[in-house]
């Protein structure tokens, strides 16, 4: 019996690598689904649901939807959250913001619910289901490059809204998320994939779009920048 053995001809080896690990990682076993399952159900006893919707794409259209949430959006918290810093997080959470959730006046009263050890992790399995292909896995690594950093500090309004460290001192402004230790909680795939398609993630814009400003390049270097805020 012969055998043809066909072989297929990859003009870029690291974009077919790139893409088969991002496949290999898309696929959750029996046992990963029944984890996000009983997570799901532990989302909606802990009373979850009640500011935070799961199922995307976004569902904002006016500046009305985006002012009547009471939380933010997790259809792709999987995309965006780092897992060891999302479980830690539920069980002992701590204000993101120094404002509360949509409010320029009113402070955060860090009211979030603390969810047992258990219904934590099971919460963050279900919540790392949720993810968005246009977060491209293993394209940004962290690095606190001097480029990232001039961008960051010279062309883009971020500090208006968004605290972080610089030199040991908290700088910037109180209405946004903070991004003090910001590299421990976000994906740094993530947080290019939102500078870069803000419109899939925030369709009411929120914050300045940067796409057709910014360089795809120099986008790089700022995510990779953001992400190197680590925590103490």
């Amino acid at each position: 019996m012969s055998h043809t053995i066909k072989y297929i001809k990859v003009k870029n080896v690291n974009k077919f690598l790139l893409l088969a690990a991002t496949l290999v990682a898309s696929i959750q076993t029996p046992s990963a689904l029944a984890d996000a399952s009983a997570g799901e159900a532990a989302f909606g006893t802990n009373g979850c649901g009640d500011c935070h919707y799961t199922q995307g794409p976004a569902r904002e259209k006016t500046i009305e939807d985006q002012l009547a949430k009471l939380g933010p959006e997790l259809w792709y918290a999987g995309s965006k959250f780092n897992r060891p810093w999302l479980e830690a997080w539920l069980s002992a959470p701590k204000p993101i913001r120094l404002m509360k959730y949509n409010s320029l006046e009113e402070k955060n009263p860090g009211e979030h619910p603390v969810l047992s050890a258990g219904d934590a992790s099971q919460v963050t399995d279900f919540l790392m289901s949720l993810t968005s292909d246009v977060v491209v896995a293993g394209k940004i690594k962290a690095k606190a490059h001097p480029k990232g950093k001039l961008i960051f500090k010279k062309k883009m309004p971020c500090s208006g809204c968004h605290q972080y460290e610089d030199r040991k001192k908290i700088l910037g402004g109180a209405t946004g998320p903070s991004l003090v230790g910001a590299g421990d909680r976000l994906n740094p795939d993530w947080i290019y994939a939102y500078l870069t398609e803000s419109s899939i993630f925030k369709p009411v814009k929120m914050m300045p779009v940067f796409k057709g400003i910014l360089s795809p390049k120099d986008m790089e270097f700022v995510s990779s920048y953001v992400a190197s805020f680590k925590g103490k």
